[in-house]
């Protein structure tokens, strides 16, 4: 059998070189400090929230901006993210989720920073904050402008709103909010709430009794300005056998 071997060496030619030096490697990246954002949302009143402080960067002067902080070198960014939320807080049973990494090279004046936002939803009267910091507390999401916001910090929060909102038509994470036993007005505030729309009142309970998944105590409310209503718990169990079956809600 007759070998080609212009072929075989055209072949061998085309082999990277192997790196060796992976420090080497590594030293030659362009250096990026990555910073971590934490958009808490709370629901307090029937108003979403957001948890906002006071920069300290003198060029945002009596700006509000998100909680956030470097990652360590030796941090993993999820790692980080909680440890900037407990030190800002001092909460330490909230539940984070990243979402997005916002990598505008100009979003920071000092130089290309990349930054990673994660959210999480939570009721305000559960979670007390135990840190109260550079003005840390809570504000109305629809109240706040692009001007009232250091850096792209209005960008991220209204992203993660968004994010909040379409995870809240896909999922129930937003009944965590609710008492285990909840009417149908306090539901309907809540998705009002987040969604930031006005729902009619019979497509919105026609929507949820047609997905099956309320169940009637036989109870109803009390010490209450308005007409009593019933009250209804989630049926946690048979959303977990049909959730994937389930395609949401659309109103």
């Amino acid at each position: 059998m007759l070998v080609d071997e212009s072929a075989a060496t055209t072949k061998q030619s085309k082999e990277p070189a192997m790196i060796k030096d992976v420090f080497k490697l590594v030293e030659g990246y362009p250096r990026v400090p990555i910073t971590v954002d934490c958009v808490i949302f709370g629901f307090d009143q029937n108003v979403l929230k957001v948890l906002l402080i006071r920069s300290d960067i003198e060029m945002f002067r009596g700006k509000w901006s998100l909680l956030g902080d470097f990652a360590h070198d030796d941090e993993e960014l999820d790692g980080a993210a909680y440890r900037v939320l407990q030190s800002r807080t001092g909460m330490e049973d909230v539940y984070l989720e990243q979402v997005k990494t916002f990598s505008n090279p100009k979003r920071h004046p000092g130089g290309r920073v990349l930054t990673v936002a994660y959210c999480s939803l939570l009721n305000t009267e559960h979670h007390a904050l135990k840190i109260l910091d550079n003005e840390l507390h809570w504000h109305a999401v629809k109240n706040l402008q692009k001007e009232d916001m250091a850096f792209d910090h209005k960008e991220i929060l209204d992203t993660c709103h968004a994010w909040l909102q379409k995870r809240m038509m896909e999922h129930p994470l937003g009944l965590t909010l609710l008492p285990e036993k909840f009417s149908l007005r306090e539901l309907q505030n809540l998705y009002e709430g987040v969604l930031d729309v006005k729902l009619d009142r019979r497509n919105f309970r026609k929507k949820f009794f047609s997905m099956d998944f309320l169940i009637d105590t036989g109870e109803y409310e009390d010490d209450v300005p308005h007409r009593p209503g019933r009250l209804y718990r989630f049926d946690y169990k048979k959303y977990e056998h049909n959730k994937r079956k389930w395609t949401g809600i659309e109103f």
